[in-house]
């Protein structure tokens, strides 16, 4: 099972009808900020006065993140990673994923259109939706809670992922997922920012200054 944070996003953002992730455009900022998430937990991607440092030179093995990697060397900030190449890692993890037998592909139904993918098996996703549901509807402390699940559903509720966080738990639960959100602060303050600024990040995105 893969479990980097990159390919586990896509799988809670895919969307079966849609034969893809629910919105292409959200999608690739979320996966791209998850890569640079999981990179900050392995301790290969640091901050320094709010400029993204690279720490190591050896491939982490997994090919989403080493090319996120090898983004992250020219002094930007986590907001600009987060936006750059964005449209590559969300590829890179669907081509993971399809390589490791989680998802199948179709051509797209149009010359200019994206290719259709399906996962394989329902119970996976369903069990990743159920896991950050399980931090979400919690009474315990969220430093209790493991790290990348608690960036997972920080990331769902930037993202209004509503498969995963309801408008309602959105508001129920709104100081829950502010402070797993905060959590991400003791990684780096900077990425914290960034995860905040993502719904402004998307609105900016659809219209065209997002980056590329």
């Amino acid at each position: 099972m893969i479990d980097d944070l990159p390919c586990t996003l896509y799988l809670l953002v895919h969307d079966e009808a849609a034969e893809g992730p629910y919105d292409r455009s959200r999608a690739a900022l979320l996966v791209r900020a998850a890569a640079l998430i999981d990179l900050a937990l392995r301790g290969r991607l640091e901050e320094q006065g709010g400029t993204v440092t690279v720490s190591g030179t050896e491939p982490t093995g997994d090919p989403v993140l080493d090319r996120v990697l090898r983004d992250a060397g020219g002094g930007h900030s986590w907001k600009r990673l987060v936006r750059r190449h964005r449209a590559q890692t969300l590829t890179d993890a669907e081509d993971r994923l399809i390589a490791a037998g989680l998802l199948t592909a179709k051509a797209p139904r149009t010359r200019l259109g994206t290719r259709r993918v399906n996962v394989t098996d329902r119970a996976v996703p369903a069990a990743l939706r159920a896991r950050v549901s399980a931090v979400l509807h919690g009474d315990g402390p969220v430093r209790d809670v493991p790290a990348a699940d608690a960036a997972l559903l920080a990331l769902a509720a930037a993202g209004r992922v509503r498969s995963v966080v309801s408008r309602q738990d959105q508001n129920v639960f709104r100081a829950r997922i502010d402070t797993c959100t905060g959590s991400l602060a003791t990684l780096a303050p900077g990425l914290e920012k960034a995860v905040r600024a993502l719904p402004t990040t998307m609105i900016a995105a659809q219209g065209g200054m997002g980056g590329s």
